[in-house]
């Protein structure tokens, strides 16, 4: 018997690299159903006829919604009988959203809000919404919007005892739709260039595996309104490159550095200086619970707090900075890395 026997979990932008992998983690468990809501119509269908290939015996619990999250009435058509939801959806490219950063607001707050809502109107029994490292002190559009995203689940969290409602919040998921690995790989087999923004950058890196590693914790772990943080190295990005060249037999000759895109960060930051102040060091993760104060800040005069914690920002510069070799290794734990080195 699992947490999961018999219920149903929906995952808003589903049809994501995290969907696939809580797809393939958790369909041919006792779960009951897994919904996949998304406004792609082609993703769905790509991914449906995908799973009956690979998992036919139990490729009938998919069941696949189009809508959008920032459509209310949408993701309340879809949440009818939903015990638990993984909340993916989002914008996630930096450069776009800089350009267009009103539709990150659209997507990554409001569509938050939205789930949230039909959540806790619906009996939904817990939602985990993920975020980035990139909502920790914020520079860009997408990080803008995230951070936002987190204050509304901490929000939200404060007008419900029925609905738990809690954040994860991690770096890079190698090997992700649209992140720079597989990127490389194209221009290793074409020849051109491997493109870097800049060698001396740093990166968290993590697996697709290792981030629903991270929301089943939350999931099981955390207490309503909590951000919780996995302790995840990096390396620098000439570091990644020179891994994936040498997996790949290419000559870091050809490694190009072409300057850093619109509103990148030279490190991110998964824990900040102000949530060190009260975050709980959990071993391989960090928890930051929800501020319970109300807004009478006059009660805090008489009787405040003094204490702080001794953790400091843990951030990719301050964490464990993994060497080619390390790299590699890790690289080669990735099911999407030993596939494309057979071919």
């Amino acid at each position: 018997m699992t947490l999961f026997q018999g219920k149903t979990l929906m995952i808003t932008g589903g049809t994501g690299s995290f969907g696939n992998a809580v797809l393939n983690r958790f369909l041919a468990s006792d779960i009951g159903e897994i919904r996949i809501f998304s406004r792609d119509e082609k993703k769905q269908d790509d991914m449906r006829h995908e799973f009956q290939v690979k998992m036919p015996e139990y490729a009938e619990k998919i069941s696949f919604y189009i809508g959008d999250v920032r459509d209310l009435q949408s993701v309340k058509n879809a949440m009818n009988g939903v015990n638990f939801i993984f909340h993916a959806a989002a914008l996630k490219q930096v450069p776009s959203c800089e350009f267009f950063p009103i539709e990150a607001v659209k997507t990554n707050v409001l569509g938050t809000e939205n789930v949230l809502t039909a959540a806790i109107e619906e009996d939904v029994e817990t939602v985990v919404c993920l975020s980035t490292d990139k909502a920790a002190y914020p520079v860009n559009a997408m990080g803008t919007s995230k951070a936002m995203m987190e204050k509304v689940v901490v929000a939200k969290s404060r007008t419900t005892n029925k609905t738990k409602i809690c954040c994860t919040r991690y770096g890079n998921v190698m090997c992700s739709r649209g992140s720079v690995i597989p990127l490389w790989i194209d221009q290793i087999r074409a020849g051109s260039p491997i493109t870097i923004t800049d060698g001396s950058m740093t990166r968290f890196i993590m697996s697709l595996e290792e981030a629903v590693d991270l929301v089943m914790f939350a999931f099981e772990k955390g207490n309503s309104g909590d951000i919780l943080v996995q302790k995840a190295p990096a390396c620098t990005i000439q570091t990644q490159a020179e891994a994936v060249c040498e997996l790949f037999n290419a000559d870091k000759k050809n490694i190009k550095v072409i300057g850093i895109r619109h509103g990148e960060k030279m490190y991110e930051t998964l824990l900040t200086n102000e949530e060190c102040a009260h975050a709980i060091d959990l071993g391989n993760f960090y928890q930051v619970p929800c501020d319970k104060r109300g807004l009478n800040y006059d009660k805090y005069f008489i009787k405040g707090e003094t204490e702080r914690n001794t953790l400091t920002e843990f951030n990719s510069n301050t964490t464990k900075l993994l060497n080619v070799e390390e790299v590699k290794q890790k690289l080669l734990e990735l099911e999407y890395i030993r596939s494309e080195l057979k071919k």
